[in-house]
């Protein structure tokens, strides 16, 4: 009898096929509750818009405002112990902003809209105020164990330029020696937008009111301190935003622009011309695109959410930016990454001016005035002029005439990290985690979409012009589907927290065991965060002994970590799994779905040639089982 070799073959198919867009696992909210990797935490209060979160690493403490409540948190385990204070508006204010005719949605309420640390015993918290922003000081103690989470009594600041009036507006802020910069709209109506700088020992300062070249009916997204140089009097204020374009109503001109924008921290505003403006202030286009295959570029404007990962220098953090198509024709997001020197190069190059009979926006070719516009002062280059109220009035009319760089700013590679196009979804939200793995450490991605689902993806590069993305799980995280936001945060101890409309969820970064039971099984799941141990498919750490230890994220190959046979020289990749069977007798190909990434081939060999035959006994665009079962049937691919 000749024995005949079959031999089970896996294809990991790229970035060019619909399995891009599949995930390796999707856990529905039922099957996510079953493996007991998430916490939910939600009050028996009337309650709701879990928006704001902040993390305080060195107490170990979750800081969640909401509607009317202020809770602090266990990041270990959300519903152990917590600390809540309610803080609503008053009756009687509520009744005035009944009068004004809000309310009909629920405005009418204390939506808190601001948590940031004071000081090691303090953090300051303001909220909408029924229509009318107030902040106050929260007492949190200097250790967690003091469990201590209380409102200061008698002390309430008006929240004017701090949080926004009407809840359903976007803000951001942060809270920088003693200063609060923000992002915010300052009166009743929500038409006056301005980058805010209140409290602390330097004047308060905005930017220009109703001034569209400046600010054009924006959303804030973030606010971060970045450093530019090792001068401290070079430090800059970055805010991400999207505005109007003021060219919405011309042709084809994008109706929404993604920008980021900067301004000096020790800016005082002007001495003579924007007294108590900011007299720094400058704004650049953030671009995230795609070309197609007929050249043309198309753009997702609207952006949605950033995220800022550090780094060894704190001068060049990465900036990871969520987008979508501004839109209804055409539905699409986009991941896009920034560098810090590229966004830097753009505020060092040419100043945006209308010029011509057209009127359109052309680089400035006059002469700039000293100090160059967006230089701070006393810093690396104006050590001879130490507030801004010296600047010249040549310099400062400048800035408020041309506030617009001219050239946009790029991407890493001039193209997106991540793209989905064709799909019923977009993402809202972005947080990465830096994951170290035995063969190196990736940046893991966690997507928000507007359907209330989390998904976990890697982008990893195949050779120098193309990468191949894979989602390694997409989570339903709340019962209820399709909420109106997410937020997302990542914990020290691997732990992601997902807040919306309706309440937050605690979830590790990490389901190893979902992947399956097999030592391949766990291989082609190539999730940094796990590695088979010689048993099962569990979470993985770098001091584990290598000997222990089975992981390939960069290629996602068994045969190298596991037991099986390498037909190097099959067409369709890396063999998997090795059977012998007697010809004439009987077997079952099984073809059950596990990897939407893969494809399952099974060729024959026959007794003394060198190669399997090349023909096709089955080949199922199917995800793949590892096992050939026996059966009395005749020798068929099913």
């Amino acid at each position: 009898m000749q024995t005949l070799l079959l031999i089970l073959s896996l294809c990991v198919w790229g970035c060019h096929c619909n399995a891009r867009t599949t995930p390796r696992v999707h856990l529905s909210y039922k099957e996510l509750l079953e493996t007991k990797t998430i916490r939910p935490f939600s009050f028996s209060f009337n309650t709701s818009d879990y928006r704001i979160l902040h993390m305080d690493q060195d107490q170990g403490r979750l800081y969640l405002g909401s509607r009317e409540y202020l809770v602090s948190l266990d990041m270990q385990n959300v519903n152990k112990e917590p600390l809540i204070i309610h803080w609503p508006a008053t009756a009687q204010r509520k009744g005035e902003c009944k009068l004004t005719g809000k309310g009909g949605q629920g405005e009418c309420a204390n939506f808190v809209r601001l948590i940031e640390p004071w000081n090691r015993t303090h953090l300051y918290t303001c909220g909408t105020g029924a229509y009318k922003p107030i902040c106050t000081f929260i007492n949190r103690g200097w250790r967690a164990e003091e469990y201590l989470f209380r409102l200061v009594p008698g002390y309430v600041d008006s929240g004017k330029g701090k949080s926004p009036y009407d809840p359903r507006q976007e803000n951001a802020a942060a809270l920088i020696n003693g200063n609060l910069y923000a992002g915010v709209h300052v009166d009743f109506m929500g038409t006056d937008p301005a980058i805010f700088r209140t409290l602390g020992d330097r004047p308060a300062v905005r930017t220009e009111q109703y001034d569209s070249r400046w600010l054009n009916e924006p959303v804030f997204i973030k606010i971060q301190k970045i450093p530019d140089s090792a001068e401290k009097n070079d430090d800059k204020l970055y805010f991400f935003f999207r505005e109007k374009s003021l060219d919405a109503s011309g042709g084809s001109a994008p109706s929404v622009l993604a920008r980021v924008g900067r301004v000096c921290l020790n800016d005082d505003g002007g001495q003579r011309s924007l007294v108590n403006k900011w007299t720094t202030f400058l704004k650049a286009r953030l671009v995230c695109s795609v070309i197609g295959a007929d050249g043309v570029e198309t753009y997702f404007d609207e952006l949605r959410d950033v995220f800022i990962q550090r780094t060894h220098d704190e001068r060049n953090p990465i900036v990871y930016a969520v987008f979508s198509t501004a839109g209804s024709v055409f539905k699409g997001s986009a991941v896009c990454v920034y560098s810090m020197a590229d966004i830097r190069n753009v505020f060092n190059g040419p100043f945006s001016h209308k010029h011509g009979h057209n009127y359109q926006w052309t680089p400035y070719t006059g002469k700039i005035p000293y100090p160059r516009p967006g230089t701070c002062p006393g810093g690396t280059f104006t050590p001879d002029l130490h507030t801004t109220k010296a600047f010249s009035d040549e310099a400062v009319n400048f800035v408020r005439a041309h506030p617009l760089m001219y050239q946009p700013i790029y991407p890493i590679h001039k193209r997106p990290l991540v793209v989905r196009t064709g799909v019923d979804y977009r993402f809202t939200t972005i947080a990465v985690d830096l994951v170290d793995a035995v063969d190196g450490r990736y940046e893991v991605l966690f997507l928000g979409t507007d359907r209330g689902t989390v998904q976990k993806v890697i982008v990893l590069p195949k050779d120098i012009s193309t990468t191949e993305e894979l989602i390694l799980e997409e989570v339903e995280i709340f019962k209820v589907q399709n909420q109106h936001f997410l937020f997302l945060s990542c914990g020290l101890q691997q732990q992601l927290y997902v807040s919306s409309e309706r309440g937050l969820t605690q979830v590790s970064l990490h389901r190893c065991a979902v992947y399956g039971k097999a030592c391949s099984d766990c291989c082609l799941a190539r999730d940094p965060y796990c590695a088979w141990d010689g048993e099962h498919c569990s979470a993985f750490t770098p001091a584990t002994k290598r000997r222990s230890r089975r992981q390939d994220i960069k290629h996602g190959d068994p045969l190298r970590q596991c037991r099986g046979f390498n037909a190097k020289d099959l067409e369709c990749g890396p063999s998997l799994t090795l059977s012998f069977g007697v010809e004439g007798s009987s077997a079952f190909l099984e073809c059950q779905p596990r990897s939407p990434q893969a494809s399952v081939k099974w060729l024959y060999q026959k007794d003394g040639k060198r190669k399997p035959h090349q023909q096709n006994y089955c080949c199922f665009m199917l995800n793949i089982s590892y096992s050939i079962l026996i059966f009395s049937t005749p020798m068929t691919a099913v």
